[in-house]
Protein backbone atom coordinates (compact mmCIF):
# COMPACT_ATOMS: atom_id res chain seq x y z
CA UNK A 1 0.00 0.00 0.00
CA UNK A 2 1.46 3.23 -1.16
CA UNK A 3 -0.60 5.82 0.95
CA UNK A 4 -0.23 5.89 4.77
CA UNK A 5 -2.83 5.61 7.21
CA UNK A 6 -2.97 8.33 9.80
CA UNK A 7 -5.76 9.69 12.45
CA UNK A 8 -6.09 12.86 14.20
CA UNK A 9 -7.53 12.67 17.33
CA UNK A 10 -9.63 16.28 18.15
CA UNK A 11 -10.80 17.27 21.86
CA UNK A 12 -8.79 19.65 24.93
CA UNK A 13 -10.73 16.42 27.20
CA UNK A 14 -7.78 14.01 25.18
CA UNK A 15 -5.01 16.40 25.71
CA UNK A 16 -6.02 17.06 29.39
CA UNK A 17 -6.27 13.49 30.38
CA UNK A 18 -9.84 13.92 31.14
CA UNK A 19 -11.03 11.34 28.82
CA UNK A 20 -9.02 8.20 27.48
CA UNK A 21 -8.76 7.42 24.20
CA UNK A 22 -10.34 4.28 22.65
CA UNK A 23 -10.47 5.51 18.62
CA UNK A 24 -6.70 4.29 18.51
CA UNK A 25 -6.81 0.88 19.86
CA UNK A 26 -10.82 0.05 17.78
CA UNK A 27 -8.87 1.40 14.43
CA UNK A 28 -5.34 -0.46 15.06
CA UNK A 29 -7.95 -3.64 15.32
CA UNK A 30 -10.16 -2.81 12.38
CA UNK A 31 -7.09 -1.61 9.88
CA UNK A 32 -5.37 -5.13 11.09
CA UNK A 33 -8.71 -7.54 10.55
CA UNK A 34 -8.51 -5.70 6.73
CA UNK A 35 -4.06 -6.15 6.59
CA UNK A 36 -3.42 -2.77 6.74
CA UNK A 37 -1.80 -0.74 9.57
CA UNK A 38 -2.15 2.90 11.41
CA UNK A 39 1.07 4.69 10.77
CA UNK A 40 0.55 7.78 12.36
CA UNK A 41 -1.61 9.39 15.17
CA UNK A 42 -1.77 13.60 16.60
CA UNK A 43 -3.70 14.66 19.26
CA UNK A 44 -5.40 18.05 18.49
CA UNK A 45 -6.60 20.68 20.59
CA UNK A 46 -10.33 22.25 19.47
CA UNK A 47 -8.68 25.23 17.66
CA UNK A 48 -9.90 26.23 13.91
CA UNK A 49 -7.13 27.70 12.49
CA UNK A 50 -4.52 24.89 14.62
CA UNK A 51 -6.59 22.34 12.85
CA UNK A 52 -6.96 23.95 9.29
CA UNK A 53 -3.26 24.03 9.10
CA UNK A 54 -2.98 20.41 10.03
CA UNK A 55 -5.85 19.37 7.50
CA UNK A 56 -4.13 20.92 4.77
CA UNK A 57 -1.09 19.55 5.77
CA UNK A 58 -2.13 16.01 5.82
CA UNK A 59 -4.20 17.06 2.73
CA UNK A 60 -0.97 17.95 1.06
CA UNK A 61 0.54 14.74 1.56
CA UNK A 62 -2.29 12.66 0.14
CA UNK A 63 -2.65 10.16 3.29
CA UNK A 64 -5.81 8.07 4.08
CA UNK A 65 -6.89 10.23 7.39
CA UNK A 66 -9.79 9.68 10.02
CA UNK A 67 -10.36 12.35 12.48
CA UNK A 68 -12.55 11.55 15.52
CA UNK A 69 -14.20 14.21 16.99
CA UNK A 70 -15.55 18.22 17.15
CA UNK A 71 -18.42 17.65 14.20
CA UNK A 72 -21.54 17.98 16.78
CA UNK A 73 -23.25 21.15 17.42
CA UNK A 74 -21.22 23.00 20.16
CA UNK A 75 -19.04 26.37 19.92
CA UNK A 76 -15.85 23.91 20.45
CA UNK A 77 -16.93 21.84 17.41
CA UNK A 78 -14.68 23.54 15.00
CA UNK A 79 -13.59 20.40 12.98
CA UNK A 80 -16.53 21.08 10.04
CA UNK A 81 -15.04 24.35 9.47
CA UNK A 82 -11.73 23.51 9.63
CA UNK A 83 -11.70 20.92 7.14
CA UNK A 84 -13.81 23.26 5.05
CA UNK A 85 -11.08 26.09 5.41
CA UNK A 86 -8.67 23.57 4.71
CA UNK A 87 -9.68 22.37 1.71
CA UNK A 88 -10.92 25.78 0.33
CA UNK A 89 -14.66 25.49 0.31
CA UNK A 90 -17.37 26.84 2.03
CA UNK A 91 -20.00 25.25 4.78
CA UNK A 92 -22.77 24.53 2.67
CA UNK A 93 -26.51 22.63 4.65
CA UNK A 94 -26.75 19.46 3.68
CA UNK A 95 -30.32 19.25 2.88
CA UNK A 96 -30.58 15.24 3.65
CA UNK A 97 -29.13 15.77 6.76
CA UNK A 98 -31.20 18.93 8.00
CA UNK A 99 -34.35 16.80 6.83
CA UNK A 100 -33.44 14.16 9.06
CA UNK A 101 -32.80 16.54 11.85
CA UNK A 102 -36.00 18.35 11.48
CA UNK A 103 -37.91 14.94 11.40
CA UNK A 104 -36.19 13.51 14.49
CA UNK A 105 -36.07 16.73 17.03
CA UNK A 106 -38.94 18.99 14.89
CA UNK A 107 -38.36 22.38 16.01
CA UNK A 108 -35.74 21.66 18.65
CA UNK A 109 -33.80 20.94 15.74
CA UNK A 110 -33.17 24.62 15.66
CA UNK A 111 -31.06 26.85 15.96
CA UNK A 112 -28.55 24.37 17.46
CA UNK A 113 -28.69 20.77 16.15
CA UNK A 114 -29.28 21.87 12.74
CA UNK A 115 -25.45 22.87 12.89
CA UNK A 116 -24.74 19.45 12.17
CA UNK A 117 -25.93 19.59 8.67
CA UNK A 118 -23.05 22.11 7.49
CA UNK A 119 -20.57 20.10 6.11
CA UNK A 120 -17.97 21.33 3.37
CA UNK A 121 -19.12 21.58 -0.10
CA UNK A 122 -18.43 18.79 -2.17
CA UNK A 123 -18.27 16.61 0.68
CA UNK A 124 -19.48 12.78 0.54
CA UNK A 125 -21.15 11.23 3.98
CA UNK A 126 -20.21 8.31 6.01
CA UNK A 127 -23.84 6.21 6.97
CA UNK A 128 -24.05 6.32 10.95
CA UNK A 129 -26.46 3.64 11.64
CA UNK A 130 -28.34 3.80 14.11
CA UNK A 131 -27.40 7.19 15.10
CA UNK A 132 -29.13 9.23 12.07
CA UNK A 133 -26.81 12.06 11.99
CA UNK A 134 -23.70 10.88 9.37
CA UNK A 135 -20.22 11.54 8.85
CA UNK A 136 -18.52 13.09 5.92
CA UNK A 137 -15.43 12.70 3.60
CA UNK A 138 -13.17 14.61 1.47
CA UNK A 139 -10.96 12.99 -1.04
CA UNK A 140 -9.35 11.03 1.55
CA UNK A 141 -10.45 12.79 4.45
CA UNK A 142 -13.10 11.10 6.61
CA UNK A 143 -14.46 13.07 9.76
CA UNK A 144 -16.09 11.18 12.35
CA UNK A 145 -17.67 11.43 15.93
CA UNK A 146 -15.82 11.40 18.96
CA UNK A 147 -17.91 8.45 20.10
CA UNK A 148 -16.16 5.44 19.78
CA UNK A 149 -19.48 3.27 19.39
CA UNK A 150 -20.11 5.01 16.57
CA UNK A 151 -17.02 5.96 14.83
CA UNK A 152 -15.87 2.24 14.95
CA UNK A 153 -18.62 1.30 12.95
CA UNK A 154 -17.93 4.42 10.57
CA UNK A 155 -14.70 3.41 10.00
CA UNK A 156 -15.56 0.24 9.07
CA UNK A 157 -17.91 1.43 5.98
CA UNK A 158 -14.99 3.87 4.71
CA UNK A 159 -12.48 1.30 4.75
CA UNK A 160 -14.77 -1.63 3.41
CA UNK A 161 -16.63 0.86 1.13
CA UNK A 162 -13.95 3.14 -0.20
CA UNK A 163 -10.67 0.85 0.06
CA UNK A 164 -11.66 -2.36 -0.55
CA UNK A 165 -8.81 -2.74 -2.91
CA UNK A 166 -5.91 -2.06 -0.57
CA UNK A 167 -7.32 -4.75 2.22
CA UNK A 168 -4.45 -7.22 1.87
CA UNK A 169 -4.17 -10.47 4.44
CA UNK A 170 -5.49 -10.39 7.94
CA UNK A 171 -1.74 -9.22 10.43
CA UNK A 172 -0.70 -10.66 13.50
CA UNK A 173 1.61 -10.09 15.61
CA UNK A 174 3.82 -13.04 17.63
CA UNK A 175 5.81 -12.65 20.38
CA UNK A 176 8.40 -14.62 21.71
CA UNK A 177 10.42 -14.01 24.95
CA UNK A 178 14.07 -14.33 25.27
CA UNK A 179 16.03 -14.54 28.28
CA UNK A 180 19.83 -14.47 29.25
CA UNK A 181 20.81 -12.12 26.26
CA UNK A 182 21.24 -8.74 26.27
CA UNK A 183 19.23 -7.13 22.58
CA UNK A 184 22.50 -6.23 21.38
CA UNK A 185 23.48 -9.61 20.75
CA UNK A 186 20.14 -10.09 18.84
CA UNK A 187 20.62 -7.83 16.38
CA UNK A 188 22.29 -10.39 13.97
CA UNK A 189 19.23 -12.73 14.32
CA UNK A 190 16.79 -9.27 13.87
CA UNK A 191 18.48 -8.42 10.51
CA UNK A 192 17.89 -11.14 9.17
CA UNK A 193 14.66 -11.62 9.50
CA UNK A 194 13.97 -8.43 8.52
CA UNK A 195 16.65 -9.16 5.04
CA UNK A 196 14.42 -12.46 4.93
CA UNK A 197 11.22 -11.14 5.19
CA UNK A 198 10.30 -7.72 3.91
CA UNK A 199 6.41 -7.89 4.87
CA UNK A 200 7.58 -8.21 8.77
CA UNK A 201 7.64 -5.42 11.35
CA UNK A 202 9.44 -5.81 14.14
CA UNK A 203 9.95 -4.41 17.49
CA UNK A 204 12.14 -5.08 20.61
CA UNK A 205 11.53 -4.18 23.88
CA UNK A 206 14.55 -5.08 26.78
CA UNK A 207 13.23 -5.08 30.62
CA UNK A 208 15.01 -6.99 33.98
CA UNK A 209 14.01 -10.60 33.64
CA UNK A 210 13.25 -13.17 36.31
CA UNK A 211 16.10 -12.13 38.97
CA UNK A 212 17.55 -9.01 37.43
CA UNK A 213 19.20 -10.95 33.99
CA UNK A 214 18.24 -10.00 30.48
CA UNK A 215 15.07 -10.35 29.25
CA UNK A 216 13.78 -9.20 25.96
CA UNK A 217 10.53 -9.18 23.94
CA UNK A 218 10.72 -9.31 19.96
CA UNK A 219 7.39 -9.12 18.23
CA UNK A 220 7.18 -10.03 14.88
CA UNK A 221 4.22 -8.40 12.72
CA UNK A 222 2.46 -8.85 9.33
CA UNK A 223 0.72 -11.39 6.99
CA UNK A 224 0.11 -14.81 9.11
CA UNK A 225 1.92 -16.99 7.26
CA UNK A 226 5.64 -15.06 7.09
CA UNK A 227 5.26 -14.21 10.49
CA UNK A 228 5.09 -18.43 11.49
CA UNK A 229 7.94 -18.73 8.61
CA UNK A 230 10.10 -16.09 10.72
CA UNK A 231 9.59 -17.18 13.98
CA UNK A 232 10.41 -20.15 13.11
CA UNK A 233 13.68 -19.23 11.59
CA UNK A 234 14.28 -17.23 15.03
CA UNK A 235 13.61 -20.18 16.74
CA UNK A 236 15.78 -22.44 15.23
CA UNK A 237 18.58 -19.79 15.53
CA UNK A 238 18.28 -19.13 18.85
CA UNK A 239 18.44 -22.96 19.47
CA UNK A 240 21.52 -23.29 17.81
CA UNK A 241 23.01 -21.15 19.67
CA UNK A 242 21.24 -22.30 22.79
CA UNK A 243 19.55 -19.67 23.91
CA UNK A 244 16.32 -20.13 26.24
CA UNK A 245 13.06 -18.66 24.63
CA UNK A 246 9.60 -19.06 24.90
CA UNK A 247 6.16 -17.63 22.26
CA UNK A 248 4.21 -15.05 24.26
CA UNK A 249 1.07 -14.14 22.87
CA UNK A 250 -0.04 -14.22 19.43
CA UNK A 251 -2.00 -10.54 18.68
Amino acid sequence: MSQHIGLVLIGDELLSGKRRDEHLANAARITAERGLEIDWVRIEHDDLARLASVFRETMDAGDIVFSYGGIGATPDDVTRAAAAAAAGVPLVRHPRIATDLEKRYGSEAHPYRIRMAEIPEGAGLIPNPPYLVPGFYLGHHHFLPGFPDMSAGMLTWALDERYRPLHQSRLVEQLIEIEGVPESELVPHMDRILNDYPGIRLSSLPSAGAGGGWLVEIGLKGPAQQVEAAIGQLQQELGQRGTTWRLGKRL
